[in-house]
């Protein structure tokens, strides 16, 4: 977005938007002498900012049953198979940061890499969820890259790749932690997310880019490598990321959630991790942050 822009989006004046781009206290680039603000980076930007002032008042309210975040092939099959009665309703690990704090649901997952210190989901998490008695634990560690037709036609090998052999990416929505890995990912490598041939709709979903792929509307898309085995889709690893689970103290001990973890330390759910492919579950159930 431009200054205009940004400043409409946060209902702010122009000057206002300045003084925060003087005092590097907003997400900003300089190019061919123009301030732009990545809208993706704007959305985590203002959940950073969240507080709650009367955390008590938060804590006394009941959430739904109600998984949500980041989708994972993994953990989706876990809470069908595992009948833990929690329903899964991903939107993007910012998205489920926000229903989280929000007292929409009992959990969430997430994948947010904090680029200035290349740790994943405790920096988004503390800002976000100031005020609030959270956990965040563990579920697995992935591997994340490019989901590539069968055969790889292309011959991707790169992102540089996408870039210049004008392949059709399917995007993802900004809230996804996968669409703020791409931006970082890209950045590294010298390309810009403008410069990709991106579809006109964003996947949803892990499954969702697969499928994107498998049906012939896209070329690429970035995802799980088990989504790419799920569709014996080829796959291009880029990255190890790690997944947690974020969950209110109180939520965490309550029946649903012990049956889900319970679950997790079964042959049945190893296996179905090793068949998936890509995930490390050595530190499943690890305890990453505890609010105080």
């Amino acid at each position: 977005m431009s200054t205009h822009e940004v400043a409409a989006y946060l209902h702010i004046k122009e000057r206002k938007v300045y003084d925060l781009v003087h005092a590097k206290k907003i997400p900003c680039t300089r190019i061919t002498g123009k301030w732009l603000f990545p809208k993706h980076l704007i959305d985590l930007w203002i959940t950073e900012q969240t507080r709650f002032p009367d955390a008590m008042a938060q804590r006394a309210l009941p959430a739904p049953p109600v998984v949500a975040g980041s989708h994972d092939p993994l953990l989706e099959w876990a809470l069908r198979e595992s009948e833990c009665a929690l329903a899964l309703n991903v939107g993007g690990s910012l998205d489920g940061l926000r229903r989280l704090t929000a007292g929409e649901a009992v959990m969430c997952g997430l994948h947010v890499l904090d680029a200035e210190s290349g740790t994943y989901n405790v920096p988004a998490v503390t800002q976000a969820c100031a005020g609030l008695d959270v956990v965040l634990t563990t579920w697995a560690e992935r591997d994340q890259g490019l989901i590539l037709k069968a055969g790889n036609p292309l011959g991707i090998r790169s992102l540089k790749d996408l870039r210049d052999r004008k392949a059709r990416v399917v995007n993802r929505q900004h809230e996804a932690g996968s669409q703020l890995l791409l931006v970082h990912l890209l950045s590294e490598a010298g390309v810009k997310l403008g410069d990709l041939t991106l579809l006109d709709q964003p996947a949803r979903s892990e499954t969702d880019v697969g499928l994107a792929v498998l049906e012939g509307k896209a070329d690429a898309g970035l995802a799980v490598s088990g989504v790419a085995r799920q569709y014996r889709l080829d796959f291009v690893p880029l990255h190890r990321e790690r997944y947690d689970l974020l969950i209110r103290r109180r939520d965490y001990f309550e029946e649903p959630v012990q049956k889900l973890f319970a679950f997790a330390r079964t042959p049945s759910f190893q296996g179905r991790a090793v068949s998936l492919g890509g995930y490390d579950l050595g530190r499943l159930g690890r305890i990453v942050y505890n609010a105080p």
